[in-house]
C-alpha cells in the first residue's frame, strides 16, 4: 500500500534572471501546467530541503550546487482544498493542504530532466505568460507576487 501524503507541501517558482518561469506538464493530467510541488515526506522535514528535493526529483536541478542565496522562501503560505479526485492519496478526512512558496533562480543555461512518472513536458514562459498557463489559480498567484515590486 502506497504511503498517505502529509497534507502540508511546497511550491517552487523556478526562474531564470530575463523573469522567464519554468512550467512542468503533469503526466496524470493532460494540460495541467504547474510549477514544481510535492508534499513533505514527514512531518519534521525542513521545508527548504522537501523544497530543494523536489526540484532534484521533478527537475533534476540540484539545489545545492547552485549559490547559497539562489533559493528564496517567499514567507507566504496558502490553505486550500485538495481536489476531491486527489484526496485518495491522503488519510481519510483530510480536505485541505497547507503550501509554502518558494523561488528558486536558475542560470539562462540551465537544462531540465523531468521524471517521466510525473511529468511529461516543460516550457520556459514569460512570468505573465506561466502565471496564465498554471491549471491552479494559487500557483498563477505565487508567480506574480514573486515579481511583484510589493
Amino acid at each position: 500500500m502506497p504511503t498517505l501524503k502529509i497534507p502540508i507541501s511546497v511550491l517552487v517558482v523556478i526562474y531564470k534572471s530575463n523573469r522567464d518561469v519554468l512550467l512542468i506538464e503533469r503526466a496524470d493530467r493532460s494540460g495541467f501546467w504547474q510549477s514544481v510541488t510535492g508534499s513533505l515526506d514527514a512531518l519534521d522535514e525542513d521545508l527548504a530541503f522537501a523544497a530543494a528535493r523536489e526540484v532534484l526529483e521533478e527537475t533534476g536541478i540540484a539545489v545545492d550546487q547552485l549559490p547559497k542565496d539562489a533559493m528564496q522562501n517567499m514567507h507566504h503560505q496558502i490553505d486550500y482544498e485538495i481536489y476531491p479526485e486527489w484526496r485518495f492519496r491522503y488519510a481519510p478526512g483530510v480536505t485541505r493542504n497547507i503550501e509554502h512558496w518558494f523561488a528558486l533562480q536558475v542560470a539562462n543555461n540551465t537544462q531540465v530532466t523531468l521524471s517521466p512518472r510525473e511529468h511529461v513536458a516543460y516550457e520556459w514562459l514569460p512570468y505573465e505568460d506561466a502565471a496564465k498557463k498554471c491549471f491552479s489559480p494559487s500557483n498563477g498567484e505565487a508567480i506574480l507576487k514573486l515579481f511583484s515590486p510589493n
